[in-house]
């Protein structure tokens, strides 16, 4: 049975949601107007249409073709990036992990966010179904980010999502 983000879980995806967008803006270093050019939405499972559900992964981004309104030209096109958060899958690793939602929540975005603005600043090329299809490669490298832009934050249960992540991530002395 999928599950849903209830009231109360949904305040935490919106707060997580700020911080995560606040903290990649950050480590990116992208002005207000280059990440307002970023062209992308956060969807919770109540609103993803059916082939934007999956099995496994806690969310997906994505990829769409824009077109401003009233504008037949292919010229005037461009990528929009939906992420699509799997609320029952989140909902479930949380609950059998032992982990906080909202810093599971805040890796899960942030690692999003970052494979979003990878793909904006084209240092990868969309080219996949979903999130299962990313090589493994990338999906280290958005890993090493996500750690890298979260590991500056002291939030309660940051440490436990490490711990969780633990195999993706390659620690060194140095941090990464």
């Amino acid at each position: 049975m999928l599950r849903h983000f209830n009231q109360e879980e949904l305040l935490k995806v919106d707060e997580a949601v700020k911080v995560s967008e606040e903290l990649v803006n950050n480590y990116f270093k992208l002005s207000s107007g280059q990440w307002l050019k970023n062209r992308y939405d956060i969807k919770t499972a109540k609103d993803l249409a059916v082939h934007e559900h999956v099995d496994g992964p806690f969310a997906q981004v994505v990829k769409y073709e824009g077109r401003k309104k009233d504008v037949p030209l292919g010229s005037s096109s461009f990528s929009f990036y939906k992420v699509c958060l799997q609320d029952s899958a989140i909902l479930s690793i949380v609950e059998k992990a032992g982990l906080l939602l909202e810093p599971f929540l805040l890796y899960v975005l942030t690692h999003e966010l970052v494979h979003v603005v990878r793909f904006l600043k084209f240092q990868h090329r969309y080219e996949n179904k979903n999130e299962a299809d990313v090589t493994f490669d990338e999906e280290r490298k958005v890993h090493q980010l996500t750690y890298i832009i979260l590991n500056q934050v002291s939030i309660p249960g940051l440490n436990q999502v490490f711990g969780f992540y633990k195999d993706w991530l390659i620690i060194s002395r140095s941090g990464i």
